[in-house]
C-alpha cells in the first residue's frame, strides 16, 4: 500500500483550500440573487463544497498528514476572491453563471493534477474521483441554469 507524501500531502491541502474558497464564492452568489433556482443552485453546490472539505480534512488526516487551517490567505486565494469580487461588481446572473462555470472548469483541472500521482492510496483516489464526478455533473446543470435564466 502507497502512503501519503509531503508532496500529495500539500496538493490535497491546496485542494481543500480551493474547496473552501468555491463554498464561500456559492455562499455569496446564493445572496446576490433574486432567482429562486439559481439560489437553491448555489445553496447546494456551497453545501456540497463544505462537505467535500470536510471529507478531504478527513482523509488528510487518516494518513497522519497535517491539514492547513487556513488561517492565512495565500496569493493564490487572494486572487481567487479578487476574481469572485470583480464578478460581483456586476450582480448579474449571468456574470455569477460565468464564473462558476469558469471555478467548476477549473476545479475538474486541479482534481485531474492530483488524480495524476501514482501514489495515492485508493481510498484516496476513490474520493477525489466521487467528488470530481460530481463536480462534473455540477458544471452539466450549470449550464442548462444558463439557457434558462
Amino acid at each position: 500500500m502507497s502512503t501519503y507524501s509531503e508532496i500529495i500531502g500539500n496538493k490535497l491541502n491546496d485542494l481543500l483550500e480551493k474547496t473552501y474558497d468555491a463554498e464561500k464564492g456559492f455562499k455569496k452568489a446564493a445572496e446576490h440573487t433574486e432567482n429562486s433556482y439559481l439560489k437553491g443552485f448555489f445553496d447546494r453546490k456551497a453545501q456540497q463544497r463544505h462537505n467535500f472539505g470536510h471529507e478531504l480534512k478527513t482523509e488528510i488526516k487518516s494518513f497522519g498528514q497535517e491539514v492547513d487551517k487556513g488561517d492565512s490567505i495565500t496569493s493564490k486565494a487572494h486572487r481567487a476572491w479578487m476574481d469572485v469580487k470583480a464578478m460581483f461588481a456586476t450582480n448579474s446572473e449571468e456574470a455569477m453563471l460565468e464564473e462558476a462555470i469558469r471555478g467548476e472548469k477549473a476545479a475538474v483541472e486541479e482534481y485531474k493534477d492530483v488524480l495524476k500521482e501514482t501514489t495515492l492510496p485508493p481510498s484516496t483516489e476513490l474520493l477525489l474521483n466521487k467528488q470530481r464526478n460530481a463536480i462534473e455533473v455540477g458544471f452539466n446543470n450549470i449550464k442548462t441554469l444558463e439557457d434558462i435564466s
